[in-house]
């Protein structure tokens, strides 16, 4: 069982290593990563207790979910939580080019930023975007095709102007307004390779407010709808991207990275690689990535899966039930798995855990805890199975070790949308090829292969 260190993957600063296939499209860019509880972090807090870490990213965890309910959303809001966010990102925007640092979300798709002049920002330890001093703004007309990509609650006209406006409120209360625009955003080191993206439309934020950090300037968009910039680059990554999580200490140089590009998605030519691929399951909001988890087993237990999707747009009851009952979020620690069906799994788990007794976690986030004194826990393998991919778990994977002798399931029953989270993907290169529509999953040494 890995130490208390080894499992830490929380919130996350993007530092980028570009590398470019060619000085032509497609491009390939390798983006690293590095620990938010790193020393090289700006956040690092040397008083800050790994248990400390730990509740603090569960307690994210369960606050996130709750904008992924779907089956609540009337509005279809983004639902976006405000300082929720599990990883930071670094790029350029601009002419001359401002770096920003932003919180990086695979959970949505307009990209925006706080920009002067401010009628409300909130408080920013970097500089503000100063839309007047880049040569290479743009507003977007009211009629454009970008404006009308937004749902009706989420935009709106200055008709004197004739500048397209966007609004979000999130669920800590929250909330960005500003201008829809276009602006060229760079991907880069600050010494080395950078690729740009001229004409990237993004929102320019001067009314903001909440619980944002003020390490980060705003949020970047990696979902799957129309706006989010995966979506925009399109073509020019060849509509792929990965990640890979490692679950290394923070303390060591045991990088994690994101991916786009080609060479990007895991390769399947070799017999021994590994790897296995699920459909993507298109539905509305397009920005969440769906899939179809089938059943999980512990050990050789096999228990079909009963949750729901909690799509609106599914007519038939019991192929609601089927198809697109999860969603994979790299920004969600934990996963959350439907309460009916976790009840029989959390039983079948207790049932195979040897070495140790069933004990309540002290912080009262996790389910099932396990607590073996000075005995070896010998946990049950884990194998999840979407349609058509039968993901085997590492221990790391389904577990966390919160201290000496304690062990938690990383995975929790909810009422709401199940949600596939990081822990669950630390160490495998988990790619997503939006032309193909499906996500595959290859086993790796996440900080060995980078």
């Amino acid at each position: 069982m890995a130490n208390s260190h080894s499992i830490l993957l929380f919130s996350i600063f993007l530092f980028f290593s570009v590398t470019l296939s060619s000085s032509t499209h497609p491009k390939n860019i390798t983006v690293q990563l590095i620990h938010r509880d790193s020393p090289h972090s700006p956040l690092y807090n040397p008083l800050t207790s790994v248990t400390d870490r730990l509740n603090a990213a569960f307690l994210r965890s369960i606050s996130r979910s709750k904008r992924f309910n779907i089956k609540s959303q009337t509005d279809l809001q983004s639902g976006l939580i405000g300082a929720g966010g599990e990883f930071f990102m670094s790029i350029t925007i601009g002419t001359p080019p401002m770096k920003v640092l932003a919180i990086a979300d695979t959970g949505s798709d307009l990209t925006w930023v706080q920009c002067k002049p401010c009628e409300q920002c909130y408080k920013e330890n970097g500089p503000i975007f100063d839309k007047k001093k880049s040569s290479s703004y743009k507003n977007e007309p009211c009629d454009s095709r970008n404006c009308q990509a937004l749902s009706t609650h989420e935009r709106g006209c200055d008709e004197s102007k004739n500048v397209c406006k966007y609004r979000y409120s999130y669920g800590d209360q929250s909330f960005t307004k500003g201008d829809v625009a276009t602006e060229t955003i760079s991907i880069g080191a600050a010494s080395g390779s950078s690729v740009s993206f001229p004409d990237t439309v993004f929102g320019c934020g001067y009314n903001n407010g909440g619980t944002f950090d003020e390490t980060g300037s705003g949020i970047i968009g990696l979902g799957g709808g129309q706006l989010s910039l995966i979506s925009q680059l399109g073509s020019s990554i060849s509509n792929k991207f990965s990640y890979c999580l490692s679950h290394k200490s923070s303390t060591t140089n045991g990088t994690s990275v994101i991916n786009l590009g080609t060479n990007s998605i895991p390769s399947g030519l070799s017999r021994d690689s590994g790897v296995v691929s699920t459909p993507l399951v298109d539905k509305e909001p397009r920005t969440y990535y769906h899939l179809t988890l089938k059943a999980i087993s512990v050990g050789k237990t096999k228990i079909p899966y009963t949750g729901k999707s909690y799509s609106p747009n599914d007519d038939d009851e019991m192929f609601s039930e089927r198809k697109g009952n999860i969603i994979i979020d790299s920004g969600t620690t934990l996963t959350l798995l439907d309460s009916g069906f976790f009840d029989r799994f959390g039983a079948a788990v207790e049932e195979s855990v040897t070495g140790a007794k069933r004990v309540s976690d002290p912080q009262g986030l996790l389910s099932h805890c396990f607590r073996s004194g000075n005995a070896e826990i010998g946990l049950p393998e884990i194998t999840v199975h979407f349609a058509g991919a039968d993901v085997r778990l590492s221990p790391i994977n389904a577990f966390v070790k919160v201290s000496e002798d304690m062990v938690c399931m990383s995975m929790i029953p909810t009422t709401e949308v199940a949600i596939y989270g990081n822990f669950a993907q630390m160490d495998f290169l988990v790619g997503y090829d939006l032309e193909a529509r499906t996500v595959s999953f290859q086993p790796m040494d996440c900080s060995a292969n980078f």
